[in-house]
């Protein structure tokens, strides 16, 4: 139906479809690359014919197994839908398909006066589709809000292969909001196809600094103290001194090899307005004894120190091979605890551990490094991981901000949902026409064939059918 030219299934090819960014593994049998909805849907209807799972896959930069085949069947990759079709100036929207790269948009939009808000440190490289499955963030979105807060409308393609459109060009449409409930759905009800998202206009002013810190405690708690001085900024960055130590030597960004932690706080919005919150913001931070602030003065500046924001996952290869990137979320307040209480852990599992979030709202990323050709690091990786998301959860917080429940943390579910809960989530997914075929083994603890994650899984297969089993 596609072509032979649009399908892959020999052994050599999937191997590259078995990651994404998180740790697990799934192995598909086919991976199918339609370039329209009409495709989509014909694909989904092929994969209900045969009883295969359908997975969805952007472009693999997601960090909780989302688009992980955990019990093989097709992955419908989205890399050929890849047309911005309409930006739409005068009412600020851009119609474009899910293979879109998030920082192409952004280009796209700029010579109009005009950004998407949205910008996952990925960015260079993620996906609109895959941002809308994950209801993906990133540092400006303190200020602007989360990819929910910037879709409109969307074409989707149901479980049984039908084409819908949800929303709308304007904001307000009656009814229930079927647009909030497939983002951050992370591909378990529909696969999105065309996405309607919001354009706001590039701010008039920006103002970039960075507070350099002598103990995390004290970057952390300047955190909450800017917020409660009555400023939201429009980002609100921390980075510690593993990541620093990653970073600076490759990426040469200015920050000091000396420093616990730094602070990258950014202001924007009408020139007066952006002067005024940056002198709050500077008399608040002072307040916290920071060794230094300093004040990006030009573009190639500010650019340099976001660089080694958006750079420091890559910087950490130089530390460790592999790496757990973590999700929590906490209250501002919790923070110089949580933060105490993550470097505990690391340090009585013996793994270096990284800090380099989304402090203004909370959303702390412990990046554990090690290397899984060390015996039995995989699971104590995996474990220490358990204890820093039930520490969150523990604090008053959530088990994901950005990156999704996934494969990697449906087990916590329970945690933070009752079974009541669970099963009226499940109920929207069979309203959809959804079942445990549809991106299996994502988000709900259990269901046939998951397991105990898919690390447990590929075992028991490699065991009953030897190395080669994902063939």
């Amino acid at each position: 139906m596609l072509g032979k030219r649009a399908v892959l299934w020999r052994t050599e090819d999937l191997l590259v479809y078995e990651y994404d960014g998180t740790i697990d593994r799934g192995a598909p049998q086919v991976i199918a690359f339609p370039k329209n909805a009409e495709e989509v849907s014909a694909t989904i209807k092929i994969a209900r014919r045969y009883g295969l799972p359908v997975t969805p896959r952007g472009a693999g930069t997601g960090l909780s197994g989302g688009a992980l085949a955990m019990r093989g069947g097709i992955v419908i990759a989205m890399n050929r839908m890849r047309r911005i079709l309409e930006i739409d100036v005068e009412n600020r929207t851009a119609l474009v398909e899910p293979g879109v790269v998030n920082l192409d948009l952004g280009s796209a939009a700029a010579p109009h006066g005009l950004a998407y808000a949205p910008d996952p440190s990925s960015q260079r490289a993620c996906t609109i589709g895959g941002n809308v499955a994950e209801n993906a963030g990133g540092p400006h979105t303190l200020a602007y809000g989360t990819t929910t807060n910037h879709v409109l409308g969307l074409e989707i393609v149901t479980a049984d292969g039908e084409i819908h459109w949800l929303g709308g060009p304007t904001r307000d449409v009656p009814g229930y909001d079927l647009v909030g409930c497939v983002v951050g759905s992370e591909g378990t009800i529909c696969v999105v196809t065309k996405a309607l998202v919001r354009l706001v206009p590039k701010p008039e002013s920006v103002k970039t600094m960075l507070a350099i810190f002598d103990s995390v405690r004290q970057a952390s708690s300047a955190v909450s103290a800017i917020v409660s001085g009555g400023i939201v900024p429009a980002a609100l960055e921390m980075i510690d001194q593993q990541t620093i130590a990653a970073v600076e030597p490759v990426l040469h960004t200015g920050f000091p090899l000396d420093a616990e932690a730094v602070l990258i706080v950014e202001v924007d919005g009408g020139e007066a307005q952006v002067e005024a919150e940056a002198a709050v913001v500077e008399r608040v931070l002072r307040q916290k004894e920071p060794r230094e602030i300093r004040t990006a003065t030009e573009e190639s500046e500010r650019e340099k120190l976001w660089a080694g924001r958006k750079g420091a996952i890559g910087a950490l290869g130089r530390i460790e091979p592999n790496y757990y990137l973590l999700d929590g979320v906490v209250p501002r307040t919790k923070l110089p605890d949580v933060l105490d209480e993550v470097y505990r852990i690391a340090e009585r599992y013996g793994l270096p551990v990284a800090n380099v979030f989304h402090a203004g709202d909370g959303n702390l990323h412990p990046c554990l490094l090690f290397d899984e050709r060390d015996p039995g690091v995989t699971e104590r990786v995996l474990d220490a991981g358990a204890e820093i998301m039930r520490v969150c959860v523990d604090a008053g917080g959530a088990i994901s901000g950005e990156h999704g429940v996934g494969a990697e943390k449906r087990s916590f579910l329970p945690w933070i949902f009752t079974d009541d809960d669970m099963a009226a989530m499940k109920g929207l997914r069979a309203a959809f026409g959804a079942d445990d075929d549809f991106n299996p083994c994502k988000i709900f603890p259990g269901g046939h064939g998951c397991g105990e994650g898919q690390i447990g899984f590929q075992q028991r297969q490699i065991e009953q059918f030897g190395p080669d089993a994902h063939v």
